[in-house]
């Protein structure tokens, strides 16, 4: 695999995201839910300040330092794996590894996208409005992270207070909202560790 199709395979990757987080900021009010399959998968609008599967990261202050923080590691996190993964792919490294590597790369970029630009050039979401194109609720770099990925598997209310990261606030498992960026990178680490574990050794 060289270089140009990794480039490509990232390049789709990304479109693919930013495709269905436009199409769901732009057509859906916040909280808005589109059930897919009954009693198991929606697509539920909600956004985050950038950490994966909805987590939330707090700030004090008017200035969000976490999620500057979040942001700035994310960008050099990416900048490190682009060396490494076309460096890797001049040094003719297995096709499994580069594109588990170019998944990971594709999904970090997606949610650097919504934090650097969404804020910019999207009016807010709120639960009575939809988001529109030209307006601007966010400075450079505080935008938020659109999720869309909702799984409630079954409901249980008296569940452990240590498992409560896996529950909503109704108490359904599987509970966290997620996004395409974030199913890249959950899917190429659960391959990479099944499959290609030898390779980092």
């Amino acid at each position: 695999m060289r270089v140009k199709h990794i480039s490509i395979l990232i390049l789709v990757l990304l479109i693919a995201d930013q495709a269905l987080k436009i199409w769901v900021k732009t057509s859906f009010h916040l909280g808005e839910a589109l059930v897919v399959i009954p009693n198991w998968f929606q697509l539920l609008f909600v956004e985050n300040n950038g950490a994966a599967f909805g987590m939330q990261i707090t700030s004090t202050g008017s200035f969000d330092w976490g999620k500057l923080a979040l942001s700035l590691f994310r960008i050099v996190l990416v900048g490190g794996l682009c060396y490494y993964t076309f460096d890797l792919a001049r040094k003719k490294a297995p096709t499994g590894i580069l594109v588990g590597l170019s998944l990971i790369i594709a999904g970090a970029l997606g949610n650097i996208v919504d934090s650097a630009l969404y804020g910019l050039i999207f009016s807010a979401s709120t639960p009575a409005t939809i988001a529109e194109f030209g307006g601007s609720y966010a400075p450079f770099m505080m935008g938020k992270v659109v999720d869309m990925f909702y799984f409630p598997l079954f409901q249980w209310s008296n569940h452990p207070a240590w498992l409560s990261f896996l529950f909503d606030s109704r108490g359904y498992f599987f509970g966290p909202v997620f996004n395409l960026a974030d199913s890249y990178i959950s899917v190429a680490v659960v391959y990479m560790l099944i499959f290609q574990y030898k390779f980092f050794k």
